[in-house]
């Protein structure tokens, strides 16, 4: 016997706001006219990426709620949030360009005299439900209060660690424009951001704000906020052109050969954000290794140790079974080899990539015996040496 049905618009009563909205009406034909999307669904570039875990359910809990595991996806301490001011960021930049990293994917950056907002999450967690899914492992450096004047904010796609409901709400208050993939606008408006305060482009359309010119580039990831993931939002990374100065913000992506065509149509970039953590042997399309990333910003520089990468997308939420520190630790190496400049700011620390580097392994103080695939595992200062289990950790990855 079938059971009761509720009407339509009962259903939608009971979605939670944090899922947003799917796209309809002009929005949904624009979509259906992109060329990338097809058979109902955007593609990704390189063919369909694996976007759900490879390998059997098992084996991922097996190592995610291993107890050493565990203990390591989580700093001994406090990260240190670099004690940034008002005043520090409202000092313009003496070279042009200035980055502050906000945690995770979040970064202020201040360009040729306009400032760029890219992927902020000010949330306790990254999930639609206030009290469960990943929380914060340090404080926001800066409320978006005492940010001041923004000219606008860019989202890489619609994931919660990337599009936060109470972030939005809080920046819907002002008169900023936002930047977002074809399809993400629809969330927005449902937020309260009104249609004329969007800019919502499909791969390789571009749009001008003040002085600045912002194309959304393309990206090996996926899309989705509610339960059924129907795949009708974009993900997209960001290449940013002012006057002087140019900049690159992945999102999250996987590692594909289109890094080398978008460093040749919108570069070579004074600064990359290459997302760098959040990366597992069971879904290896869609997030990049450190050693990845570093290959992404040199195909985005043509090929050239050029510029100055920004590792994003770690250290501020527990999203995948590696340590929490091993993205920075496995970076710096990577970095070293390939004779790359990398910034290694704490959260909230404003640098110059045309000026002195913050490079000091700061989380080392944080974490334990680092044993990521491929390399000897470094042993913090004051640990034991590093045991038989360390070793096999990371070999399971």
């Amino acid at each position: 016997m079938a059971g009761p049905r509720f009407p339509s618009a009962g259903l939608r009563a009971l979605r939670p706001l944090a899922f947003g909205a799917d796209p309809s009406g002009a929005r949904m034909a624009r979509i259906r006219r992109s060329p990338h999307f097809k058979d109902g669904v955007f593609q990704n570039p390189g063919g369909p990426a694996r976007t759900r875990p490879s390998g059997s359910a098992r084996d991922l809990a097996k190592v995610y709620f291993d107890k050493d595991s565990r203990s390591r996806r989580a700093p001994r301490g406090d990260i240190p949030v670099h004690p940034t001011t008002v005043a520090d960021i409202s000092r313009p930049p003496a070279t042009g360009l200035r980055l502050t990293w906000m945690g995770h994917s979040g970064v202020l950056a201040e360009i040729d005299g306009h400032r760029v907002l890219f992927d902020p999450v000010w949330g306790e967690r990254c999930s639609p439900i206030p009290l469960v899914g990943p929380k914060r492992l340090h404080p926001a450096p800066l409320l978006p209060a005492a940010l001041g004047p923004v000219d606008v904010v860019v989202i890489s796609h619609d994931h919660y660690d990337h599009l936060d409901l109470p972030t939005i709400k809080a920046l819907a208050g002002t008169d900023t424009l936002f930047a977002v993939p074809l399809g993400v606008g629809a969330h927005l408006e449902h937020w309260g951001v009104s249609a004329d305060r969007l800019r919502e482009l499909d791969w390789q359309e571009t749009t001008r704000i003040g002085g600045l010119t912002l194309t959304a580039t393309p990206a090996r990831h996926f899309c989705g906020r509610g339960l059924r993931n129907t795949q009708h939002t974009l993900w997209a990374s960001w290449a940013v052109a002012g006057e002087k100065h140019r900049i690159y913000h992945s999102g999250d992506t996987g590692y594909f050969a289109g890094f080398q065509d978008i460093g040749a149509g919108h570069g070579p970039f004074d600064a990359t954000m290459i997302q760098v953590g959040a990366y597992s042997d069971f879904w290896p399309d869609i997030h990049m290794t450190p050693e990845e990333g570093v290959r992404a910003h040199r195909d985005l520089q043509g090929g050239a140790a050029a510029g100055v990468l920004l590792p994003i997308h770690w250290g501020t939420f527990n999203l995948a079974p590696h340590p929490w520190a091993e993205p920075a630790e496995w970076m710096k190496d990577a970095a070293e080899e390939a004779a790359q400049a990398v910034a290694f700011p704490r959260p909230g620390e404003p640098f110059e990539p045309a000026g002195e580097l913050p490079v000091e392994p700061w989380w080392r103080a944080l974490s334990g015996p680092i044993a990521y695939p491929w390399r000897r595992p470094r042993v913090a200062e004051g640990a034991a040496e590093t045991s038989k289990g360390d070793l096999d950790l990371a070999g399971e990855r």
